[in-house]
């Protein structure tokens, strides 16, 4: 039995700046699957968005946010992130955050433009922003006596009143599997915050670390929470396309610095699908380069940034040039190879803005988190914006109430199960689920492809149901169990979105309906 005043699980940028907000104050637990530095967070390349200089305006930056979610996003929301844009920046470096520096700017710090913002605003750590980030925050993390630090832990389940046969004592913490200890331990808090980041390992291809498999969303699906606009899963233009390189994110802010695609040929093709060529919204890039590779039978298209100084493109991206450069591409004269991959989760727990759910004591944060900022597509470098703006509101009202009296709470019984026989059937499993979810459930959708999928997810779902209910459980197991879950979600969502919005773009619904309306999910009860 584990008791904190704070229970936090996922330790990306979103986990660890509300654990260094809360832990003057209260006791901090910080669970993670993998090390402090294994999260979505710290292979963020492009930056911040936010309003710092005298020619932006926060007006642009909300006007910029609408456009590109497509009429979806809460208003209300978006001005509350943007408005604290600036403060989320002094605070990481009050931190010790050391962006990239310009003596020619009024601000002193380089900002960097990238697609659907109208102006300069992105604040960068030349290309490797969230690994800068990361390391400063982890570093304060792991020195702070009042943060207690779980690495190589993987949360189970909400532990809940209604469990106990009490739902007004809401969220009370957490089962969370000691990997390496193999055993299940009992994690009691007065407030719980889920920061357990996306879900795109339910596709076969992204930029997403091996984490990213949907926990907290099936956790709080579980527990009772709504989730809303699952069916708007972001698909970044540019990845690196080489057999050998796995996932590798070519920045948003190649594009944003003169970037052009091109077919094999040399031909540029965005100009024929948007005003804004290169520069459109990820939604549209991506659609563009999925239609040219299948209408032409192509492999990947080419960003060619090569018109570009050389001494330019090693200064702005050398985490991009070098590691190109291991895959024999010179970016300063070669083209790059590229293709479309899942990248961001826009839907998620509907959330507040104090980061509530409506399960009391249960906060949710970051990309885990459906806020309203995102809409029907996330603008480039809104996210760990996000995760900023709402760890710190997460923080000033937890801090605002008095830790509760916590009840004796059950262990875990595993008295009725034994071990697995075969995890064969786990890794089959799981990899049938994101190959179908990367043929059925893509950038292009229809009817059919939806319904193909539903009936593959609830053959799973039967099978992974029967295997938890009989096995221990282990950390793939676990993964599995709430990566399907997530998977049903996005489906169930995308089936009753009879339009083609943002992300989601339907054969059988090609046009926008006249109003926008979010697609919220409610379990049918709390388990």
């Amino acid at each position: 039995m584990n008791n904190f005043d704070v229970l936090i699980l996922g330790s990306g940028l979103a986990g660890q700046s509300l654990a260094l907000r809360l832990a003057e104050h209260r006791r901090v637990a910080l669970v993670t699957k993998k090390a402090l530095e294994d999260s979505a967070s710290g292979r963020a390349q492009g930056g911040i968005a936010a309003v710092l200089d005298a020619a932006d305006s926060i007006e642009a930056h909300i006007q910029d946010t609408l456009t590109a979610g497509a009429g979806l996003c809460d208003p209300v929301a978006t001005r509350f992130v943007v408005e604290h844009s600036r403060s989320a920046i002094e605070w990481l470096i009050a931190q010790g955050v050391h962006f990239t520096r310009d003596a020619a700017s009024e601000l002193g710090y380089h900002l960097t433009r990238e697609g659907g913002h109208s102006q300069r605003r992105v604040i960068h750590v030349a290309d490797a922003t969230g690994a800068a980030v990361q390391e400063t925050l982890t570093d304060r993390v792991r020195h702070h006596p009042r943060i207690t630090i779980f690495e190589r832990h993987i949360a189970v389940d909400l532990i809940t009143g209604a469990k106990l046969g009490k739902p007004q004592l809401g969220c009370l913490g957490a089962y969370v599997l000691d990997i390496d200890g193999d055993r299940v331990l009992t994690f009691g808090a007065s407030h719980t915050i889920l920061a357990t980041g996306g879900a795109g390992k339910v596709y076969l291809y992204t930029t997403n670390p091996d984490t990213s498999t949907g926990d907290g969303i099936a956790m709080a699906w579980r527990a009772g929470c709504r989730v809303s606009n699952m069916e708007f899963v972001q698909f970044h233009p540019t990845c690196l396309y080489h057999p050998q390189a796995k996932s590798f994110l070519i920045s948003e802010a190649v594009r944003g610095e003169g970037g052009l695609l091109r077919l094999p040929d040399g031909t540029r093709f965005m100009p024929e699908h948007d005003a804004r060529a290169e520069l459109a919204p990820r939604d549209i890039v991506a659609r563009a380069i999925d239609f040219e590779m299948k209408k032409r039978g192509l492999d990947c298209v080419f960003l060619d940034i090569t018109h570009k100084p050389a001494d330019f493109l090693v200064e702005h991206f050398p985490n991009i040039h070098a590691t190109c450069l291991e895959f024999g591409i010179d970016i300063t004269r070669d083209p790059i190879p590229v293709v479309p991959t899942a990248h961001f989760t826009c839907g998620g727990v509907v959330t507040d803005l104090k980061a509530r759910t409506e399960l009391p004591g249960l906060y949710v944060i970051g990309e885990t988190a459906c806020t309203g900022l995102h809409g029907a597509n996330r603008l480039a470098s809104n996210s760990l914006l996000e995760c900023l703006v709402f760890s710190e509101a997460a923080a000033i009202d937890i801090l605002s109430t008095t830790p509760q009296k916590l009840p004796k709470l059950p262990l875990w019984d595993e008295s009725r199960v034994t071990d697995a026989d075969e995890e064969i059937v786990i890794s089959h499993n799981w990899d049938e689920l994101r190959r179908f979810m990367w043929d059925y459930v893509g950038i292009v959708r229809t009817n059919k492809r939806l319904e193909r999928a539903l009936h593959r997810i609830r053959l799973l779902e039967r099978e992974i149901d029967d295997y938890y209910s009989n096995f221990r459980v282990s950390n793939d197991l676990i993964e599995l169990r709430n990566l399907v879950l997530t998977a049903h979600l996005i489906v169930r969502c995308a089936r009753r979105r009879h339009e083609s919005r943002g992300l989601h773009f339907s054969r059988d619904y090609p046009d926008l309906l006249p109003q926008a309306r979010d697609t919220t999910l409610r379990p049918p009860y709390g388990c």
